[in-house]
């Protein structure tokens, strides 16, 4: 298994609108935002290239996050909006976004909602373009539990891993007494360990 690091790595947040959060139901909405803002804080403090999309920001979906605003103005005003199409790789204008953001980079991150249609395919589709990807699996959700373990079991079977932003921070970091050890501690503390206890 290849390691990631900051410098050989693109991060995808695909819909995460207020809207498609309801239609999680596997695990708790409160839960999903924070690792939203977590992922979206880490890649902040590493510099690795961030492209957000939406789907049908006018309809049942809704808009983005407002939290992704805030943290990530530049990729937010940036953000691809998609007419609908369920595989966010097959919309040529978010795949030549993200080639651009990767600017070579061959490892994604990758997290959304939901992971049982917005997440599993185009992950799937990186990983047949020879992108190494994982998919934070916390930073999500399905409308059940079966539909996301189906999904993670149908993007693991295709070479996609599956990982959760504790697990992905320590990869990407690996030494908390380094600059950059320093920098996502913060973030730790404000989105995980002070949440510890709430989340089944």
């Amino acid at each position: 298994m290849k390691l990631f690091k900051k410098e050989d790595t693109v991060m995808l947040l695909i819909d995460h609108q207020t809207g498609t959060l309801n239609f999680c139901a596997n695990r708790p909405h409160e839960m999903i935002i924070s690792r939203t803002r977590a992922l979206a804080k880490l890649a902040k403090a590493l510099n690795i290239p961030v492209v957000l999309t939406s789907s049908q920001e006018d309809q049942a979906q809704g808009p983005l996050l407002p939290e992704l605003q805030e943290l990530l103005p530049e990729a937010f005003a940036n953000r691809v909006k998609r007419a609908g199409i369920t595989n966010a790789w097959a919309d040529e204008n978010y795949k030549s976004a993200v080639l651009k953001a990767a600017n070579g980079r061959k490892n994604v991150i990758m997290a959304g909602l939901t992971n049982d249609v917005c997440i599993v395919w185009p992950a799937i589709s990186l990983r047949e373009e020879g992108f190494d990807v994982q998919v934070v699996i916390d930073a999500g959700g399905s409308p059940t539990q079966i539909a996301d373990d189906i999904a993670q079991q149908t993007w693991e079977s295709k070479g996609v891993r599956t990982t959760t932003f504790n697990q992905l921070i320590s990869e990407l970091v690996h030494n908390w007494a380094t600059e950059d050890g320093q920098k996502t501690l913060p973030i730790i503390f404000e989105e995980i360990m002070s949440k510890v206890g709430q989340f089944a």
